[in-house]
């Protein structure tokens, strides 16, 4: 590998459903325990309950004729859009997902071909020497992309690559689960570019999987309401495990990236986390910046769309990206020589880190 070439970001984009849904929404819903038994509360209280611990106040939900290889292919284009390259360029499309392609009302994945190659024929790229391909990670695929894209680009393999994370989670939830709140749908593509001498681009990165104990945090079962007759599977998870486990190791795991990087907590400027539980995100932080012994993060390091946009899965850090860099997230930006830190946990169970600088 060289150590002259890094990997710079040189165009984003997202695509982010219209259709709006608030918590409201889910004022009629039957929510029942996983045991198939009433929920002892009233839906304003479960919703207030949620929102509370979560902040999501509302979510965006795909259009009945758009899957997720179309809104992978949407924020992609914006992409190359932004970056004015010629899509031909590309040696590698790597798409992130975790179910395919899902038609409403059904929870069944299509994943032939696979959205990657789905993408590129949307895209009209003919290259054969373009080479797409799928990667299911969970909500960490995303940025697993951009490290693999990274390994490639360094190594001479590669010198542009577009990484796209789309998701429809809103297709597989259980309309009688609580948790099924969480979710929504969206997704977001950067595009990596191998350039020399720079101090831009990615300085590090760092990834886990833990399986021991943890490989079924996040599941796919049979909905709550057991008298239902379909063998359909939704997502599940364990919610506090859940909380427990990204809480203790996600801090590691950014630490780990930022001694490989070489760089001390208080350079970074930006900390974009997975948005996937907004108290959870937060306690990461206090937890990342405790390890340093800095009792309080600085004012505004953690940008956050959850409350509006909920937890698309590996959709939200390219999405979030993106609104940054076209200035479209009031009071965050990046300037020339930020450092930041990206990081992700999800299914499987996943955490990575990267450290980049502008």
């Amino acid at each position: 590998m060289s150590a002259n070439i890094k990997s710079v970001i040189v165009g984003t984009g997202n695509y982010t459903p219209v259709n709006i849904f608030s918590n409201n929404d889910f004022l009629e819903h039957t929510f029942l325990e996983k045991n198939g038994n009433p929920i002892q509360r009233e839906n304003l209280e479960i919703i207030s309950k949620f929102q509370d611990i979560t902040e999501i106040e509302e979510r965006r939900y795909a259009d009945p004729n758009h899957k997720a290889s179309d809104l992978g292919y949407l924020a992609a284009l914006n992409a190359i859009e932004s970056s004015g390259i010629d899509p031909e360029t590309l040696d590698y499309i790597i798409v992130a997902h975790n179910f395919g392609d899902i038609a409403p009302g059904s929870t069944r994945p299509d994943v032939l071909p696979t959205l990657g190659s789905r993408i590129k024929h949307k895209l009209g790229i003919k290259n054969p020497d373009c080479v797409a391909y799928d990667l299911p990670f969970g909500c960490p695929g995303w940025l697993q992309g951009m490290i693999q894209a990274d390994y490639f680009i360094r190594s001479g393999d590669a010198r542009r690559i577009l990484i796209v994370g789309t998701e429809t989670l809103s297709r597989v939830t259980d309309p009688h689960d609580r948790d099924s709140m969480i979710f929504a749908d969206g997704a977001g593509a950067t595009i990596l570019e191998g350039q020399e001498n720079t101090k831009t681009g990615i300085l590090a990165h760092k990834t886990q999987t833990h399986t021991f104990e943890e490989a079924f945090y996040l599941y796919s079962a049979k909905s709550n309401n057991q008298e239902l007759l379909s063998d359909e599977l939704y997502i599940k998870m364990d919610g506090r495990r859940i909380y427990e486990y990204a809480l203790k190791n996600v801090p590691l795991v950014i630490e780990q990236a930022l001694q490989k990087s070489g760089t001390d907590l208080t350079e970074i400027k930006k900390v974009l986390v997975h948005q996937a539980n907004g108290k959870m995100d937060e306690a990461i932080l206090k937890r990342l910046f405790k390890l340093y012994g800095i009792r309080e993060a600085p004012h505004h390091v953690m940008p956050m769309t959850i409350s509006t946009l909920g937890n698309s899965s590996v959709a939200t850090i390219p999405t979030l990206l993106d609104l940054i860099i076209k200035k479209q997230l009031k009071i965050h930006e990046f300037n020339s020589g930020d450092k930041v830190v990206l990081a992700s946990v999800g299914a499987g169970m996943n955490i990575n880190a990267m450290v980049y600088q502008f």
